[in-house]
């Protein structure tokens, strides 16, 4: 199989440089512009997605991705697979990359199948989504970010809610811009990992940027640019705690809140849950993003894939630090 790139995955943000981290967004961003010639840089290509629990946008987002970039799509479903059957991993990926140029995949809670999956380096494997880390999320949510605010360095968001795979992939991600900062506010137990954590202090450390997590709703950042929530029962996990609605029910957000902030923009992952993390009023409200952002899902899909299989261009350094 001709190949024209090295393999590339996004297994992990943290398995990416700053220099390719700004070009996948910058090239998202530029599709959702429009203004990419849609010259089809993945045709004879062949990309298949394996999504063995539910999935609306990554899903879609990576499907038409794959199309309008001009690749060939084949689908797995979670009984698809010998891996049902006891087959290890590594076995599989091993023969998929004989096959397939690129595999876009949510498979378990842990990313250790996805590098088993990559292992022998012969297609490109793309993380949709583990317990730990949401990647492409936060090309998205960047993406979405730069096309509203037109810049992303010096951005100041305010992250509410629990420290999940979104929150985890937005705190190696954005700390990543000069200048940014973000405020995660989270329930006590429900942190961010500490090893994002500790990483995104990191690339806060090396950008001039700031990222702080505190556990109570007290003592708010006087202003930020964006206000930001995900559902509280993220998707395939389950609270062990059975009156976990208590500890989580200050971290809504609301109109109150929004009042704080009377230029914030609102931004949500999706699925919503109306009533619970987010009130209506602000989910649909003239502030908020949320659904635009969602269709940046399709824009990061199309970067990421782009950047694996055929290379991208070096990022503006005016449009994205």
């Amino acid at each position: 199989m001709e190949r024209f790139t090295p393999v590339r995955h996004l297994l992990s943000l943290n398995d990416v440089t700053d220099e390719e981290l700004y070009a996948i967004v910058d090239r998202s961003h530029a599709y959702a512009r429009g203004m990419v010639p849609m010259n089809r840089p993945l045709a004879d290509r062949v990309v298949a997605t394996y999504f063995r629990t539910t999935s609306t946008r990554t899903r879609t987002a990576f499907s038409v991705a794959a199309l309008r970039l001009g690749a060939r799509l084949v689908a797995y479903g979670p009984g698809d697979l010998q891996e049902n059957t006891g087959e290890e991993a590594g076995d599989t990926g091993r023969i998929l990359g004989l096959m397939l140029d690129a595999l876009v995949a949510r498979t378990s809670a842990s990313a250790a199948e996805l590098r088993a999956l990559a292992s022998w380096d012969t297609m490109s494997v793309v993380n949709a989504m583990t317990e730990d880390e949401h990647p492409t999320q936060a090309v998205t949510d960047l993406s979405a970010m730069l096309t509203a605010f037109g810049r992303l360095g010096g951005l100041r968001v305010l992250y509410v809610g629990e420290g999940n795979n979104t929150a985890a992939a937005l705190s190696l991600a954005l700390p990543r811009y000069h200048g940014t900062e973000l405020h995660v506010r989270t329930p006590p137990g429900y942190g961010l990992p500490q090893s994002a954590l500790h990483r995104g202090s990191e690339y806060a450390s090396s950008h001039q940027a700031l990222i702080e997590e505190r556990h109570d709703m007290e003592d708010l950042p006087d202003d930020v640019d964006v206000v930001y929530t995900t559902r509280w029962q993220t998707t395939g996990t389950v609270k062990h705690d059975p009156d976990w609605m208590t500890a989580f029910t200050p971290f809504r957000v609301d109109e109150a809140l929004m009042k704080r902030y009377p230029s914030a923009t609102f931004m949500h992952d999706l699925p919503a849950h109306r009533g619970q993390e987010v009130d209506a009023d602000v989910l649909d409200g003239e502030r908020s993003i949320a659904f635009q952002q969602a269709a940046h899902k399709l824009y990061g899909a199309m970067g990421v894939l782009e950047w694996c299989l055929a290379g991208l261009p070096q990022a503006s350094r005016t449009a994205t630090r």
